[in-house]
């Protein structure tokens, strides 16, 4: 079935009074032009037009996307002409319930909320819960802004055998952030985790690993972690570090005791130990050493 016009048909259904509601031209199994099937009301809350069962719309372009010219390429246009309406394209199950939807809109149902402005994937809340079977967004991307802030609600993202991707240009800085929600998806930072924008000059260099802590007020305080790209040095406190752990702070504590069996305990170079006595030291494999501690 290929569906020549379909405005033209629909105006050809009037006019003709065809019994049963409107038609649209087919062409017949055989190749021969005709009518067919009309168009019926349809039985799922809202009514509308039905299209036959199981036929198909098959829509068809060779025409530009141009900004100019109307963007004629778009084949289906649905417009609001209220302010707070909502086209939508949905989908429904057996029973005629809607589950799914894809919605566009400005203005929020309640006019004491801020302006949506948004695409939003939709689906329905559990059958037994507070909110049944009402169709609620999980992922929304708003529209008239340069940088678009996209949003997902009440979601777990997985990625399954796959890589979960920031990525930027030169120069910019690339955050992974947690935040605190407010009233009306406003949020304010908590901690990131960044990669920042140094140049990276060659030799492994730019692009730096940071731990990020904010304020109460969405300020950046300081990077209690820092990883040099070029080195891997660790910096605590600091973003310059000078040693593979390099800590700006007054001490350091190792919180468990631990007392080396012997001189010739297992041990790795490097490992420190202590108890109420005495402060321990790998010097080699399997290799301690010790200095007394005193009281003063």
């Amino acid at each position: 079935m290929k569906l020549y016009m379909i405005a033209g048909t629909l105006l050809v259904g009037l006019v003709a009074g065809i019994a049963g509601g409107i038609a649209y031209a087919s062409e017949s199994r055989d190749g021969g032009g005709g009518v067919g099937t009309p168009f019926a009301e349809s039985p799922l809350p809202g009514g509308g037009l039905q299209v036959p069962h199981n036929e198909r719309l098959h829509l068809s372009t060779d025409r530009k996307w141009v900004f100019s010219e109307g963007h004629l390429s778009d084949l289906i246009r649905l417009q609001w002409t209220e302010d707070r309406a909502k086209p939508a394209l949905a989908w429904a199950d057996e029973k005629g319930l809607d589950k799914a939807a894809i919605v566009t809109h400005a203005k929020a149902n309640d006019p004491d909320q801020a302006d949506h402005n948004h695409i939003s994937i939709e689906t329905t809340m559990s059958p037994d819960g507070e909110q049944a079977n009402q169709l609620f967004t999980r992922f929304e991307i708003p529209f008239d802004q340069d940088v678009a802030d996209i949003r997902t609600h009440s979601s777990n993202f997985n990625v399954v055998d796959g890589i979960l991707r920031v990525a930027g240009s030169e120069g910019v800085t690339r955050d992974f952030q947690f935040a605190k929600t407010e009233k009306g998806n406003v949020t304010t930072p908590r901690w990131a985790i960044r990669a920042d924008a140094t140049e990276e000059s060659g030799a492994d260099a730019g692009s730096n690993f940071h731990v990020v802590r904010y304020s109460d007020a969405g300020e950046a305080l300081d990077t209690p972690l820092f990883i040099g790209r070029d080195a891997g040095n660790v910096g605590i406190g600091n973003t310059d570090p000078a040693s593979k752990l390099d800590v700006d702070g007054d001490s350091i504590r190792i919180r468990q005791a631990k007392t080396p069996e012997s001189s010739s305990a297992d041990g790795k170079v490097g490992e420190l130990a202590w108890d109420n006595g005495y402060l321990y030291i790998c010097v080699a494999e399997n290799t301690w050493k010790r200095a007394a501690l005193e009281a003063w």
